[in-house]
């Protein structure tokens, strides 16, 4: 905490030279006025002077030499008193070193030198004047205005620590929610991609295939492959533009979610992929990252459909109950499965992290009777009780 500690005002450029100079302005001309009150006090010359302006002239390097700085300035003052000047404000560059030194984190070197200087003021004080007894009211005086300046140091020091340290909680979290946000766009553009990308690649295909045999047929692969492309560019847009923060208004396209569920699997029926859709429990408003989540997860399932089943026919069941959303994407595809990235890659590590970020699970895995199914629980907490739930299927 000692670099958060050196923070603000006290260690800027400016009081580095200007508080030195005002202590020692301060502490000269002040004794000069405290001195008139004590005729048998030695007169203030110039070596009198010097010591005053030695301990305010070390305050220069405190912020380098907290310790070592107060230490100069306790040694000048104690000098000072035992060649007997007057009394005044003597003790001024002393309270502002010691200051310094707790506000930096140098606390224990700072008590020590200032508990040894204390002792050697008092015997600094007998050696002057041994006929008179220990000035104990005194001494409990100077001990009680130390303890309040080292009690006002105290709380500074642990004022500045806790805002210094409350900042770089700060900082922290919002690191975290770019690299999450990065994350989810990373997720969002894959998926998007994947899909359409997908899409175009079969149409292009049937479009080629079919030429110069079924113009019909080739009219609707290119129709389909404009539909898509577009799609992918609404959707890319919307993405650049909250990465450039200029999407400060609601989104001029429809958020991917459940509601357009079936717009997805008329896009991979036309794309040669025979779609079912059940739904189980009756359909309810979610939260919209459990919403998106959800069709992320259906639509990345059918796109590994497409890309390694070969021929197949997949299923689609969404499952509401009272705490939870339940997604599964069957097929019946002879082909292999997606193969697994890396971690933290894209494809099926991606719909897991979808998963876990909202606190659910995903599993996949072939099926035992062929195929392949992906299993997702989401939890999707209802808010009010639902009635009888009835499977329907379309």
């Amino acid at each position: 905490m000692r670099t958060a500690a050196r923070r603000g005002w006290w260690a800027g450029p400016l009081p580095t030279v200007v508080l030195p100079l005002a202590v020692g302005a301060f502490s000269v001309v002040g004794t000069f006025g405290a001195a008139r009150g004590q005729p048998v006090a030695r007169p203030l010359d110039a070596l009198g002077v010097a010591l005053l302006l030695t301990g305010a002239a070390a305050l220069v390097v405190r912020r380098r030499h907290p310790t070592e700085v107060l230490a100069v300035a306790a040694t000048a003052a104690g000098l000072y008193l035992g060649l007997g000047y007057p009394y005044g404000p003597v003790f001024l560059a002393s309270l502002v070193a010691l200051c310094s030194a707790v506000l930096a984190g140098h606390r224990r070197g700072a008590y020590a030198v200032t508990a040894t200087a204390f002792v050697a003021l008092l015997v600094v004080h007998l050696i002057r004047f041994p006929d008179q007894p220990l000035p104990l009211f005194g001494a409990g005086g100077w001990l009680s205005s130390l303890a309040v300046v080292i009690a006002l140091c105290e709380w500074w020091r642990a004022r500045r620590e806790r805002l210094a340290q409350e900042q770089l909680t700060r900082e922290e979290t919002e690191r975290r929610r770019g690299s999450e946000e990065r994350l989810r766009i990373a997720r969002d553009l894959h998926d998007s991609l994947g899909h359409h990308v997908s899409l175009i690649n079969v149409q292009a295909g049937v479009a080629l295939h079919l030429m110069d045999d079924d113009p019909e047929q080739v009219r609707f692969a290119l129709a389909a492959i404009k539909q898509s492309s577009g799609e992918l560019l609404r959707e890319m847009r919307s993405t650049l533009g909250v990465l450039r923060g200029v999407d400060e208004g609601p989104p001029r396209t429809p958020v991917a979610g459940l509601a357009r569920l079936e717009d997805l699997l008329a896009e991979n029926r036309a794309a040669g992929l025979p779609v079912e859709l059940e739904v189980v429990g009756e359909r309810r408003e979610l939260p919209p990252s459990v919403d998106q989540a959800a069709y992320r997860i259906v639509q990345e399932s059918l796109t590994n459909t497409r890309r390694h089943a070969g021929p197949a026919r997949a299923r689609v069941a969404l499952h509401y109950t009272g705490d939870d959303l339940e997604v599964r994407v069957e097929d019946d595809g002879p082909g292999a499965p997606a193969p697994a990235e890396a971690p933290g890659g894209n494809g099926l590590p991606g719909m897991r992290e979808r998963a876990a970020a909202l606190g659910g699970t995903l599993d996949a895995g072939p099926r035992p009777t062929g195929g392949f199914r992906v299993h997702a629980r989401l939890p999707a907490p209802a808010s009010r009780l639902d009635p009888a739930r009835e499977g329907t299927t379309s």
